[in-house]
């Protein structure tokens, strides 16, 4: 049976959860589910990754947060492709899903779960409780996520099913790093780069990451620590103020002759053949988008120990995790990994392998199809 699908997402920024939006839409077999993706925001710099973006997808505006002038055009647009299941990310979008599902005709409304370990608002709290009986089933992108969400708002574990995100693995690939892209940002044929790929925001803990630096820093003084990723859309999350902060810290610590920020980049795979490994310090995550790329790119990942950090990034294997404040771990391992060569290209072969097996865009859509059909079969 095929299916019509809607994906509804707050706006696509360059954020994880609509990187995995688009390439959920961008791997689903077409012969066995039919796409869409709404965004409710103009907003959409991702959508250029997305194929057949002219005939997939769809606006329905939000003007502010609780405009709900926004349930009867998404009702209007889901009659209009006849869609059999819609599946929301984000809290706005969430709601918005809910409140149109059945009335829109579909048989199946699921939500999503892109983290864990982290403080609600209490109006989203009573939102999503009061709203809660008119979704199926939620899909979380970790078991953590799962498990929290579920003791978050007293909800069945029952209504969970897990999904660890996917990876375009022929765009993120080994490849020979550009010359003219070192030069280009003033880096040296071989000189050490560690990549953070983070958007500005608290939950990625850059400054965890740049007090060990400091230890790296002394150890190896020509490395450079390239930063990709920049404010959120509007400064949500406070990411302007967190800005800030991390520039404050950089100096602090005397970094500034070793960073490189270059903001967002909508070619970020060409950024990760540039990195001898990358960080992901962050203090919760679900899946993260990072580790995943950076593993499919070969290169090895020291990520905090976190929701499923240890299933996703093999200890010792594709990478390293450290404890959450364990700053010379973290320093200790990113300078193992630039001082032995022979270790880092096994760890990244590794890593790509692994990626390639559990994590690409198509295991993702297959899983994904998978609780699709199990919702609308539950109908």
């Amino acid at each position: 049976m095929s299916l019509v699908a809607v994906a509804i997402i707050s706006d696509l920024e360059f954020g994880g959860a609509q990187r995995q939006v688009v390439e959920l839409a961008n791997h689903m077999d077409p012969e066995q589910c039919r796409m869409y993706v709404v965004s409710l925001s103009s907003f959409v710099p991702l959508a250029d990754s997305l194929r057949d973006r002219d005939q997939r997808l769809k606006l329905v505006l939000r003007r502010f947060r609780f405009d709900f002038t926004v349930v009867p055009r998404l009702i209007g647009l889901l009659r209009s492709v006849q869609a059999s299941v819609i599946h929301s990310y984000l809290f706005d979008a969430t709601i918005a899903a809910r409140l149109a599902g059945r009335a829109g005709g579909c048989a199946a409304i699921i939500g999503s779960e892109r983290n864990s370990d982290y403080v609600l608002k209490r109006s989203d709290f009573v939102a999503l409780r009061i709203t809660q009986l008119l979704s199926d089933l939620t899909i979380a992108n970790s078991s953590a996520g799962a498990d929290f969400n579920a003791r978050m708002l007293g909800d069945s574990k029952e209504r969970y099913r897990v999904v660890h995100n996917g990876v375009d693995v022929e765009r993120f690939n080994v490849r020979r790093a550009e010359e003219a892209l070192r030069s280009e940002l003033g880096i040296k044929p071989h000189q050490p780069v560690v990549g953070m790929f983070a958007s500005f925001k608290p939950q990625k803990n850059h400054p965890y990451w740049l007090r060990a630096a400091r230890r790296v820093v002394d150890r190896f003084p020509d490395v450079k620590l390239l930063f990709v990723g920049d404010e959120l859309n509007k400064g949500m999350s406070d990411s302007v103020e967190f800005k800030q902060k991390l520039n404050r810290t950089v100096d602090e610590l005397r970094l500034r002759g070793n960073c490189l920020f270059i903001g967002n980049r909508k070619d970020v795979e060409r950024y990760y053949n540039l990195c001898t490994c990358t960080v992901l310090p962050s203090l919760f995550e679900g899946t993260p988008n990072a580790a995943l790329e950076s593993m499919a790119s070969g290169v090895p990942v020291v990520a905090t120990r976190v929701a499923d950090n240890a299933y996703i990034i093999p200890d010792g294997k594709a990478g390293y995790l450290v404890g959450l404040t364990d700053e010379e771990a973290l320093a200790e391992r990113v300078g193992r990994l630039l001082k032995d060569g022979t270790l880092r290209e096994s760890l990244g072969r590794s890593a790509r392998q692994w990626a390639v097996d559990e994590f690409s865009g198509r295991r993702l859509a297959e899983k994904t199809l998978a609780v699709y059909r199990e919702a609308v079969a539950r109908s």
